[in-house]
């Protein structure tokens, strides 16, 4: 049986969590590999609506054993607030796995990450504020603090003192800011031991066996394959790697046990946060994207910055994720254009350019050459099988296939469970 990697093969928010939670009845586990409470998954189940922050989409299948793995940065609180709020709402959150071994959000995390992004100014990235990117520089300078650290208080007590020397300086001198009580950090980091205590576990080892068992193991990403540190549109990224070669370090499984890698793609393109985009839209085109697809990020609130789809940017997350599949969600919010424009290439310094620039500045520049497609009107929000959608539905979904390097292999029509088309199985 496979172990497949699920992950946004745009600037996330592709709708992973419906694919995820479709796949959740045929899967034995579902691994978060990495980042933390900055990626958001929206889950409708029947007429129920869960919003999913920190959490693996699989938590809500029953049988399903979620998994927070090793290269995730967890915020404690968060994290028992967000079980907490399920256990409310009558769902078994008991069989949660979490590495010993992943990173910890901390108080003086969030404050950093805020105090710095309030000073860049003009020049910010457009964090979340959650402490998502300090977490993983202190865990790359080798100062962070690991699930594990809560279990003894003589060595959390020495990290964290020895963390706060540098940045207390920092807060003070540098942004005339209060600095941060090592005792007041230390009590409420013990204060989450006992709640956490029964979740922790070697999840390497454990996912480990369960593939060899022929168990099926889903490991499933956080934003998307342009926000990540490396392969995105750097700096404007996140601070970890959400393309699928980070499934393996994140969750500690040799790239060799990895039988399939699905791309989510939008049927259009959104953002989250600043960088290039070179086919969103300011004009009504965009605004209605944003109104018919609710495009409002789930952890932050924020309104998406709305695009055509971007063919080129597909053709890239298939090259550097070696995609096997394409899951086309969000195809109904398309219902009612006319046409529908689609990014084909790009134009950077009066040339055609049809793959992903590595120059950043090429990026920057970079203006959409759009193909023109025939749109259609019918709701297609009951669909059941490619054939019953429109002619004009399935020439697009086949001309996106065509220039994404891969197979759509299902398509979302819809954001309820049942509201998918499977043309081809994941598994």
């Amino acid at each position: 049986m496979p172990a497949l990697v699920l992950l946004g093969a745009q600037w996330g928010d592709e709708g992973k969590g419906k694919a995820t939670d479709l796949l959740g009845g045929s899967v034995d586990y579902v691994v978060r590999y990495q980042g933390g409470n900055n990626a958001g998954h929206t889950v409708v189940v029947g007429d129920q609506k869960y919003a999913l922050h920190l959490l693996p989409s699989g938590i809500l299948s029953p049988g399903c054993t979620p998994v927070i793995g090793n290269g995730v940065v967890v915020d404690p609180a968060v994290l028992l607030s967000e079980l907490s709020g399920l256990q409310e709402r009558g769902v078994d959150t008991s069989k949660l796995l979490l590495s010993g071994n992943a990173h910890l959000i901390t108080p003086y995390h969030t404050t950093v990450d805020k105090v710095t992004e309030r000073f860049l100014g003009k020049r910010k990235i457009g964090t979340t504020g959650r402490g998502i990117g300090p977490t993983y520089a202190d865990k790359i300078n080798r100062v962070g603090i690991r699930v594990q650290d809560l279990f003894d208080e003589s060595i959390l007590r020495q990290k964290v003192e020895a963390a706060l020397d540098f940045k207390n300086q920092m807060l003070v001198k540098l942004y005339n800011r209060r600095a941060i009580a090592a005792d007041q950090v230390l009590e409420e980091l013990l204060g989450y031991a006992d709640e956490l205590r029964g979740f922790v576990a070697d999840t390497t080892l454990i996912l480990n066996d369960a593939i060899d068992e022929g168990k099926v193991v889903l490991f499933e990403g956080g934003q998307g394959t342009l926000l990540d540190v490396d392969h995105g549109t750097y700096p404007f990224v996140t601070s970890s790697n959400p393309t699928a070669g980070g499934a393996c370090t994140g969750a500690g499984v040799g790239p060799t046990k990895i039988s399939r890698v699905i791309g989510i793609l939008k049927a259009y393109t959104t953002r989250v946060g600043a960088g290039p985009f070179p086919t969103e839209l300011f004009d009504e085109d965009g605004e209605a994207l944003r109104r018919i697809g609710g495009e409002r990020g789930v952890t932050t609130g924020r309104d998406r910055r709305c695009g055509w789809f971007d063919a080129v940017i597909a053709r890239y997350a298939t090259r550097v994720n070696g995609l096997t599949d394409f899951f086309l969600t969000k195809l109904d919010v398309l219902t009612g254009w006319e046409r529908i424009p689609v990014c084909v290439a790009y134009e950077i310094d009066g040339k055609r350019v049809e793959e992903l620039p590595y120059n950043q500045t090429d990026f920057h520049h970079a203006k959409p050459v759009y193909e023109m497609l025939p749109g259609w009107s019918e709701d297609i929000s009951k669909a059941k099988t490619f054939e019953e959608l429109p002619k004009n539905a399935q020439r697009y979904v086949k001309a996106l296939e065509e220039m994404s390097g891969a197979p759509i292999s299902a398509i979302g029509v819809g954001p309820g469970r049942t509201e998918t088309i499977e043309i081809n199985s994941f598994l």
